[in-house]
């Protein structure tokens, strides 16, 4: 299962060496919203500009806030809590991101039907870039799957996901392993 606005907020990740911010300059983000071009409607040439990548920092930090608050009483991503901006600012700015971006509900019909999601005519890439995120983000904190969304315990580990079954803990076989192992570590350790 994918949700956009997780494959946002886990442009931030943690490997070895410790965080990494997939963003962390506008050739960053020209290359993360190149991959989800179609989600967002932006031109494959698309091209991100300083300023804009500093908007869609901003937006990230909102919605990590966000889904800090919606995993309560779980403890939010260790990656940026700490600098995460308040609740209310969150909320306010992720609501009037998507805003800004009108965008509607249309219906594709190719062999089966299927919604597509356009943006006003007129409304620039940046924009539109920003609104969807805004609007993915939303759509997953205010649907069924927020009750699903949990952060992954596995060590050094920083994402969020959706629990797909009931006995899932981790967001990867890969971060299960890693967290089977420091326990297994920490157990038999002298």
């Amino acid at each position: 299962m994918s949700h956009l606005s997780l494959d946002f907020v886990s442009t931030v990740r943690a490997d070895r060496s410790g965080l990494v911010d997939l963003l962390s300059d506008a050739a960053g983000l020209t290359a993360w919203a190149r991959e989800h071009a179609a989600e967002l409607g932006l031109e494959p040439g698309f091209t991100a500009s300083d300023e804009l990548r500093d908007q869609v920092v901003r937006l990230r930090q909102a919605v990590r806030a966000l889904f800090a608050r919606a995993v309560t009483p779980e403890p939010p991503s260790r990656a940026d809590a700490p600098e995460l901006p308040g609740f209310e600012e969150s909320l306010t700015l992720v609501n009037a991101t998507a805003l800004a971006a009108p965008t509607a509900a249309q219906l594709s019909w190719n062999g089966a039907p299927s919604l597509v999601v356009t943006s006003a005519p007129g409304t620039d890439e940046p924009a539109r870039l920003r609104g969807r995120l805004a609007t993915a983000a939303v759509e997953l904190l205010a649907g069924p799957d927020r009750a699903l969304l949990r952060t992954c315990r596995a060590p050094r580990c920083v994402l969020y996901f959706v629990k797909e079954h009931p006995r899932q803990e981790w967001c990867s076989t890969a971060c299960g392993n890693r967290a089977r192992a420091a326990r297994h570590y920490r157990e038999h350790r002298s």
